[in-house]
């Protein structure tokens, strides 16, 4: 089922069924699971429960050993959808780190998501140095905002914030949050897809 329409974005070219590809080597890829949304990781709670949707999934990205930078539910055509951006460690290398955005829009009993990866390639670590420069560790380095206790993983900090997306226009976090932007501007949700029984939390009332 091609539940999200619109999802092509100039810059980005196919590469194969439901994936294209920019000159960075960013992939944007559009996925349908044709099964409930209910169960952790995928959305440990209702939409309408943002402290409890983010505290689980900060939780389960530190033990996927990434970090979890920003979760919120906006609009993606029709629907409400879980927005997010995590960081992971490069696989088999001794630094760097890819960073994935997505939304995922759920019903009762599938779900779609379109998703944006961007990994670091040749020197790392730039961005993190700057801003660690200017603000010095004790603001640099915070517990995190929707899971302070939170244990392992990679660390909370000041330099994944988008106000230093303007100074690091090519950074892969950035071009993340940028084409999350786009996409939302673009994308529409097929009407049968949006007709369906909507989610409604883990072991929820489907309605």
């Amino acid at each position: 089922m091609r539940a999200l329409l619109g999802v092509e974005l100039p810059g980005y070219r196919t590469v194969d069924t439901d994936t294209w590809l920019n000159d960075h080597g960013d992939v944007l890829s559009l996925h349908f699971f044709d099964l409930p949304p209910d169960l952790p990781p995928d959305l440990p709670a209702a939409l309408d429960d943002g402290p409890a949707l983010r505290h689980g999934l900060t939780h389960y990205t530190a033990r996927a050993g990434g970090g979890l930078i920003e979760a919120s539910v906006k609009r993606l055509g029709e629907l409400p959808a879980l927005r997010q951006i995590l960081k992971l460690p490069l696989p088999g290398q001794p630094s760097g780190q890819a960073f994935i955005g997505s939304f995922t829009v759920p019903r009762a009993a599938c779900s779609t998501v379109v998703k944006i990866q961007a990994a670091e390639r040749g020197m790392t670590g730039m961005r993190e140095a700057v801003v660690l420069a200017k603000l010095g560790p004790e603001s640099y380095f915070r517990p995190h905002p929707y899971a302070p206790e939170v244990q392992g993983g990679l660390p909370f900090h000041a330099a994944d914030h988008a106000q230093w997306d303007a100074g690091f226009p090519d950074h892969p976090l950035t071009r993340v949050r940028r084409t999350l932007g786009a996409l939302a501007e673009v994308v529409t949700v097929d009407p049968g897809f949006t007709a369906l029984p909507p989610f409604a939390g883990p072991g929820g009332a489907r309605g």
